[in-house]
């Protein structure tokens, strides 16, 4: 990986009400669900039981069961370095990406990215050769209940790299404990992240031990990011925000939808 981003230089054109709108509802599940479990599951006694009820258990898609917990487990963390991590990301990338999208469309862009990502994830359970599943996973994980709005916020990640090919990201690695602070390129960040998911996607298809990460989940939502893009771009907003001032300096630009 390439450090962690801090923030990206582009400046949002309009105040992005549906992805903050998105962050504020992750963070207040998260703490209801640590604090008062009942109130997001009755009968929950604690936050591992909210996970198991609303998270995505691909068991119950693949027979039609539950297909509630699509949208559940989107909005739900396994832990608060979970949280930080995927609001972070939301909050650097999403806003620029609903900018271009409009409100409603942005909103129905996070939930298509997310339920493709749900998609990739099953097909990745099913490719995994049996004697995999039955040696290396303690939990077959048809079984485990799968969690986070990573999935979305990948595709967020694929159509931010096509509309802001020139944008620089601000962002930090430590080296040991000393944070060393560094600009570089969007689209170098994002491709360095895209090949690690890639790679780790790829082992865990062999078998040979579980990761933890649903790491096909992100693979399928960014490219399913790119794809849908065209889709949900309005393209008034596309040639307004082309013509402003901050489209040279921020590198706006990509593919061209009029």
């Amino acid at each position: 990986m390439a450090g962690l981003p801090l923030e990206d230089e582009v400046a949002a054109p309009s105040r992005p009400a549906v992805n903050n709108a998105l962050i504020a509802v992750n963070i207040a599940v998260f703490f209801i669900g640590v604090t008062a479990p009942s109130l997001l599951y009755p009968g929950a006694r604690n936050y591992g039981e909210v996970l198991q009820a609303l998270g995505m258990v691909p068991y119950h898609i693949v027979r039609g069961e539950k297909l509630y917990t699509l949208v559940t487990s989107m909005f739900l963390h396994a832990n608060l370095i979970h949280l930080l991590g995927n609001m972070l990301f939301l909050h650097i990338f999403g806003d620029n990406v609903e900018a271009v999208m409009g409100k409603w469309r942005y909103l129905a862009f996070y939930f298509a990215a997310g339920f493709a990502a749900t998609l990739f994830h099953l097909t990745s359970i099913a490719l995994i050769p049996p004697s995999g599943l039955v040696s290396r996973y303690e939990y077959s994980p048809w079984l485990v209940p799968a969690v986070g709005a990573s999935g979305a916020i990948s595709g967020i990640l694929g159509a931010y790299l096509v509309l802001y090919p020139g944008a620089m990201l601000r962002a930090v690695f430590f080296w040991g404990f000393i944070p060393v602070f560094y600009r570089i390129p969007a689209a170098v960040y994002i491709a360095f992240w895209f090949a690690y998911q890639l790679l780790m996607g790829i082992f865990s298809l062999t078998g040979l031990a579980a990761t933890g990460v649903a790491f096909w989940a992100h693979i399928g939502g960014f490219v399913a990011g790119i794809a849908m893009l065209p889709l949900f771009v309005d393209r008034k907003l596309l040639r307004y925000y082309r013509r402003a001032a901050w489209r040279s300096e921020y590198g706006f630009g990509g593919y061209d939808y009029d």
